[in-house]
């Protein structure tokens, strides 16, 4: 899983003051915080009572965004939680080494290192100078999030490397899914700059 679909908003200039949320105002992609761990709301399910005096109940089916967890858990319609210091800033990879995945921000210059464990298997989409975003909470880096063409490469690359595979063609030639990969990443972002 990828924050792809998550937008986040950037937080004002100045001292941000973390507003507090109602559980019954949580939505699908909304941000919140919960046990001091921000979490992405994937579906949200109000149960309404039926008899006098019962409590309006909120399903929320979460994912954790520092461990991945998803789970379900029921909340009370008045629970309160607390917005995130969730940030997105823009970075380019610049390499790979033994101490983990080095990226240049592209905002402060600084280089970030981020490790492989947060990086997960999205690795194999890291090429060189490739832009991403930074997804940070309380200013620590805890993913990466890629832009769409690059994800669409990815899904055409999956799909035809799922079409020669069968046919024998790459145990030959152990190189090809990475050029493959470098081809159709350097395709579409001839596309890109066309439209």
């Amino acid at each position: 899983f990828c924050l792809r679909a998550a937008v986040l908003r950037q937080p004002a200039t100045g001292d941000r003051m973390a507003g507090l949320i109602e559980a019954m105002d949580i939505k699908r992609k909304t941000f919140f915080e919960f046990e001091d761990a921000p979490y992405l709301c994937l579906d949200a399910e109000v149960s309404k009572p039926t008899a006098r005096g019962g409590q309006t109940l909120v399903r929320l089916k979460m994912r954790n965004l520092l461990t991945r967890a998803v789970f379900d858990k029921t909340f009370k319609a008045g629970e309160k939680f607390a917005e995130p210091d969730l940030v997105m800033s823009s970075a380019t990879f610049t390499y790979a080494d033994g101490d983990g995945h080095h990226f240049m921000d592209q905002d402060t210059f600084e280089t970030l290192t981020l490790s492989t464990d947060i990086i997960g298997d999205d690795r194999g989409l890291l090429v060189d100078n490739v832009e991403v975003q930074i997804h940070r909470y309380n200013g620590q880096p805890i993913g990466i999030v890629f832009p769409p063409l690059i994800l669409l490469a990815a899904i055409v690359l999956g799909l035809l490397l799922d079409y020669l595979l069968p046919l024998g063609v790459l145990a030959k030639l152990p190189h090809v899914p990475r050029l493959l990969a470098g081809l159709l990443l350097f395709l579409f972002g001839a596309l890109a700059l066309l439209f």
